[in-house]
């Protein structure tokens, strides 16, 4: 069977080009390590998403998402694409070390955390380290727990930490956010929020557990030893685009490249989302991502095979 469209990740943006192509009538599996919803899915409340004045909880806006896409008939299955490749018009995508065939593939399969890389990251994680607030949070009730970072992600974690931990000490490079200033407002000034600017984790400690943190002040140069209970870890995203390279022009980081209409450098591939080279990742601009990228694939497939 061949599939007019295969789409690599469940978030915002794969579920987006999902409803649009599926509605048009299109025969459409979207495949996702960890099923849908992206890290949409593992943020508490979303803010700035239109149509909801009081906020939304991110799980329940990406149930809302799967369950359209499906309506629409999109077959939504557990898989990791290792590897895409296309001849004779038609693209071959491996998935858990089988082959599909489909006529046209939407990338957007996103990012994954980056990791610090110092001592004791990978000892502890699972054991007081952790990437994901909304995920791992109500482990470490009544705890002392940091944050790492100073984007959205970062605060909008440690905002949601507060409803947990007993304190949570926000650890950041620089002396100033790159977090908008509605969540900056939020954390700073928070009972529950201890701010270390300037700083960064240079090493983690624990026996069985995370104990604690080294910091490093980066003006001074000064060492500082403080004990929690976990630490959670936003510096940033890698764009999971490896099995693209040699059909998509990627930037130095891996991001993928494309037009206006999502396209990339392979005729039938499109791109979308937050594993995209584009100015803000939000879950807002993913759904546009979507909504173009399905656009686009329907009339690639018209175009080519009606």
């Amino acid at each position: 069977m061949v599939y007019d469209v295969i789409i690599a990740g469940g978030g915002p943006a794969g579920l987006t080009s999902a409803i649009y192509t599926a509605r048009a009538g299109l025969r459409v599996k979207l495949v996702d390590p960890v099923g849908t919803g992206g890290k949409a899915a593992t943020t508490s409340l979303i803010q700035n998403y239109p149509g909801f004045p009081h906020g939304v909880l991110g799980p329940k806006l990406m149930e809302f998402m799967s369950e359209q896409a499906r309506g629409f008939g999109t077959e939504i299955d557990y898989g990791e694409v290792s590897a895409v490749k296309q001849a004779n018009n038609l693209f071959s995508v491996a998935i858990d070390g089988k082959e599909y065939e489909a006529r046209s593939v939407i990338w957007a399969a996103g990012t994954c955390s980056r990791s610090l890389g110092v001592p004791g990251e990978a000892e502890f994680f699972g054991r007081g380290v952790s990437f994901c607030a909304i995920c791992d949070g109500p482990l470490f009730r009544d705890k002392v727990v940091a944050v790492v970072g100073g984007g959205d992600s970062a605060l909008t974690g440690a905002q949601f930490l507060t409803g947990y931990a007993k304190q949570v000490i926000l650890i950041h490079r620089r002396d100033q956010f790159r977090a908008s200033l509605a969540n900056v407002n939020r954390v700073v000034g928070h009972p529950k929020v201890t701010l270390k600017l300037d700083c960064t984790v240079e090493e983690m400690k624990g026996d069985e557990q995370l104990e604690s943190l080294v910091l490093k002040n980066v003006k001074t140069g000064s060492l500082e030893h403080i004990e929690v209970g976990g630490v959670f870890l936003y510096v940033g995203a890698v764009p999971n685009s490896a099995p693209l390279k040699g059909l998509a022009r990627l930037t130095p980081a891996g991001f993928v490249k494309t037009g206006e209409d999502m396209s990339t450098d392979t005729q039938g591939l499109f791109a979308a989302g937050d594993v995209r080279d584009k100015l803000l990742r939000q879950v807002a601009t993913a759904v546009g991502d979507g909504a173009i990228a399905g656009w686009s694939a329907e009339k690639y497939i018209i175009e080519n095979f009606r």
